[in-house]
């Protein structure tokens, strides 16, 4: 893999985090790292809050990307075939695609409420249960949230958005278990061989997009009054404790609540699906993690322990015994990790959060045609539902590292170890 990283510029920009003011130790590259904005996907870097900054290249456009795993009790083998109807019915059920809105819409003062108190206002409006609560990272809520630092405009992106995919590399993908590593970790989450489960995989949508557009432009602005100069503009950021640097960690906060919100709603979505095909067996959630994210977390500094604002970009918080849901490119296997302790003493708590990229998306579209993809990927046994072909080969399995290779790599570091291997049985891009 170490070829692959360094045909772009993702070291390059790790050197340049790791010049940011205020940084502790290290910045970290995950192995699935690759050249993103300012930050290299699958970055992670941890800033004293006295003295460092908060940066939105350290969190991303799609603010809490992440993915959620949902089980049911169903083996495959006694449902196989209803799989392609499954497919069918979730992709007509879950909007998807670039700006795509949902039938159901919110009014802003809904919108508020969803960015001050994130996936709870969604089971208070009838969207889940309260036990799906207990399986998402922080409840599914930051406290710092503050609406009023969300624009109206990035509301109004918002408003019709809750429930949507979106496109790129989101994806609701329906799973069969095809192997345990660890039991006992396994039958704590819930999980078996042969099991069908649900990664859904999407963000913020356009509202998150808005808010680091915001902020990225009033940064730009403010920087140099607090003396800060960088050696790549897209790392602007301003001292965490200043204004502008409270501003932005309310909105980001607001956005990450968005995202749990949407991921909320596109969940009673599948869950019509799953109850019109199959009837009413239920899917439970396993765990939901943000990837795109900054949080202030304690963890040991010099021997003691230290509050730090951490930023994981295209990184997934790992810490000991918590789930971590890695997903492979499509048509490949993905995986359900656990943290160990040695995240906390190497990586802040951190893992890899994906295959990440070894090819750009234009570079993709020239090798890969869509319609041949989807012909093999229909071939090894996988239903496939996609708004476009050039989106599909975007997302082609030689776009990306070898998901072996990544989470083998985290393992063989002591950060996580493997609970279970997924394989893919239905596809829906946008």
């Amino acid at each position: 893999m170490l070829g692959q990283i360094l045909a772009d510029r993702s070291l390059e920009q790790l050197v340049n985090v790791a010049t940011l003011p205020g940084i502790v130790a290290h910045a970290l590259a995950m192995p699935d790292i690759h050249e993103g904005y300012g930050f290299p996907i699958g970055g992670v870097a941890a800033f004293d809050p006295d003295s460092g900054i908060i940066s939105p290249g350290g969190i991303g456009y799609d603010i809490n990307c992440g993915v959620r795993l949902l089980a049911s009790g169903k083996p495959f083998e006694n449902v196989g075939q209803q799989i392609p109807a499954l497919a069918r019915e979730i992709y007509r059920r879950v909007p998807s695609g670039v700006g795509q809105g949902n039938r159901i819409t919110f009014s802003l003062n809904q919108i508020d409420r969803v960015l001050h108190e994130g996936a709870p206002s969604m089971v208070d409006f009838g969207y889940g249960e309260k036990e799906d609560l207990e399986h998402i990272e922080s409840g599914g809520v930051l406290d710092a949230a503050s609406p009023s630092k969300v624009s109206q405009q990035a509301k109004q992106r918002g408003k019709d958005q809750l429930g949507t995919m979106g496109a790129g590399n989101h994806f609701v993908e329906i799973d069969r278990v095809d192997e345990i590593f660890d039991r006992q970790a396994a039958d704590r989450l819930g999980l078996f061989e042969g099991q069908v489960v649900i990664q859904l995989h999407t963000g913020s949508r356009g509202l998150g997009h808005q808010i680091a557009t915001d902020h990225i432009r009033i940064m730009n602005r403010v920087m140099p009054d607090y003396g800060i100069a960088v050696p790549d503009r897209e790392l602007c950021c301003v001292p965490f404790h200043c204004p502008e640097g409270q501003d932005y960690f309310s909105a980001m906060s607001a956005g990450a609540n968005f995202a749990w919100a949407n991921r909320q709603l596109i969940t009673w979505e599948i869950r019509q699906a799953w109850q019109a095909v199959m009837g009413h067996d239920p899917l439970s959630v396993v765990y939901d993690v943000a990837h795109n994210i900054a949080k202030l977390e304690t963890h040991e500094v010099d021997g003691r322990p230290k509050q730090l604002l951490v930023h994981r970009k295209g990184a997934t918080r790992a810490f000991p015994g918590q789930p971590v849901i890695i997903p492979g490119s499509m048509g490949t296997a993905s995986y359900v990790l656990e943290g160990e302790a040695a995240s906390m003493l190497e990586s802040f708590g951190s893992s890899c959060h994906g295959a990440g990229r070894s090819m750009s998306r234009s570079r993709a579209k020239q090798m890969v045609q869509g319609a041949r993809l989807k012909k093999e990927l229909e071939e090894m046994g996988i239903s496939v539902h996609a708004g476009s072909m050039s989106g599909l080969a975007e997302e082609a399995p030689e776009a990306y590292k070898d998901i072996a290779d990544v989470v083998g790599t985290v393992t063989a570091a002591g950060i996580a170890r493997k609970v279970a291997r997924l394989t893919p049985v239905g596809i829906m891009k946008g």
